[in-house]
């Protein structure tokens, strides 16, 4: 199967479809890594809304994601940032959102994200501004039986003046939380305004602060996800975690290797690009189940440069790559995303994303993916 593609210049040639695509392979209930994906929602194209006001979502197409996600046997980070969370989704639609997956899947693996969206940074006049409004939320998803995720707080970003002030916060809330949850330790490459998070400026001492965190409140803590695209900073804090806690991987663009392990421990996932390869991550899982690493890399590194491509650099971004495959695939019907975000990428992204997921095998049905590329290239007039 053939399609005319465009280079950086706009030059058209033939580009002929080399993958096979993955068949869908559920990870066991008993699998040797607990896996999440951060999933997407999808927008309501049909809203009258424009894009600066309140989020509107296609619940239909929303939740079929999600039940696709439970279907494969990964677990749901629901409300975090790959679904625009604070980025086009408000806090009133999160919740929704939460309250809606906790509804239609009860028994699946779900975890929430609690955060402080409803303060805007600029109205944070103190600790307790932002301590009332993690609290919020704390208490809005425990009463509908939810878990938590606690991401990472601008508000907490713009008033805190030290790492102890961190560290009170965290504790205060971690008090209210009645399971244990997952900490969110969120780069400022995901979101620049969360330079300078837990208060201090080498790397060393920032993890430190973290490992305070985690030491003080260890029962409440289930584990702690970490995105800074950094393979040793994440194996470093790893192994200086407390025991029992899990170091849940958050590096799209080095969790292969992270995921595998070595001879003093191994990362869990929670990550945003395994919502595109979920159906890769089953038949990996399945070969790292059976201590066959060499298997699970043969299946996950060659989607390793499509997962860099979708989190370069402004990585914010990438969720643009993410619902555009999502398109591709079939699991939404248009290329339309809360705030206009289908258009934070050029085409020549959209091309080599193409490309990069057939040769991945990620293209489930290739006559649809070849169809919408079309579709897609003749709005940006290629004829």
């Amino acid at each position: 199967m053939k399609i005319k593609l465009p280079d950086s210049n706009g030059k058209l040639s033939d580009y002929q479809l080399q993958g096979t695509p993955i068949a869908p392979t559920p990870i066991a209930k008993d699998a040797s890594r607990v896996v999440f994906s951060a999933a997407h929602v999808v927008s309501d194209p049909f809203t009258a809304n424009d894009p600066t006001g309140p989020s509107v979502l296609d619940w239909e197409q929303t939740m079929a994601f999600r039940h696709h996600l439970d279907g494969l046997g990964l677990g749901i980070a629901e409300a975090m940032d790959t679904a625009q969370r604070g980025m086009g989704l408000d806090w009133p639609g999160a919740l929704e959102l939460i309250k809606r997956t906790k509804s239609e899947l009860p028994d699946a693996l779900v975890f929430n994200g609690c955060g402080t969206d409803q303060l805007d940074p600029a109205d944070a006049r103190s600790l307790d501004d932002v301590k009332r409004a993690y609290l919020e939320q704390v208490e809005a998803i425990q009463s509908v039986g939810g878990r938590l995720i606690l991401m990472a707080s601008r508000a907490l970003a713009s008033v805190a003046q030290s790492p102890e002030d961190y560290i009170k916060i965290y504790s205060d809330v971690l008090a209210a939380c009645d399971q244990p949850v997952i900490l969110h330790w969120l780069g400022e490459m995901f979101d620049p305004s969360l330079a300078g998070y837990w208060g201090a400026e080498s790397f060393d001492d920032t993890m430190a602060v973290a490992l305070q965190v985690i030491e003080q409140n260890t029962a409440k803590v289930d584990g702690i996800k970490i995105s800074l695209l950094d393979a040793s900073k994440e194996v470093d804090m790893r192994r200086r975690l407390p025991e029992g806690v899990r170091m849940y991987s958050g590096d799209d663009f080095n969790y292969p290797e992270l995921i595998a392990g070595d001879d003093q421990g191994f990362s869990h996932a929670l990550l945003g690009i395994f919502d595109p390869l979920a159906v890769a991550v089953g038949k990996a899982m399945a070969h790292l189940d059976q201590g066959d690493v060499d298997g699970f890399r043969a299946v996950l590194d060659p989607t390793v440069p499509l997962s860099r491509l979708i989190f370069r650099a402004p990585t914010q971004f990438y969720k643009t790559g993410v619902v555009f495959l999502a398109w591709l695939n079939g699991h939404q019907n248009h290329f339309v995303m809360l705030g206009g975000a289908q258009s934070m990428r050029p085409l020549p992204y959209f091309v080599e994303c193409f490309k990069l997921a057939d040769q991945c095998g990620l293209l489930a049905n290739p006559d649809l993916a070849v169809r919408r590329m079309s579709k897609l290239l003749e709005m940006y007039g290629v004829e």
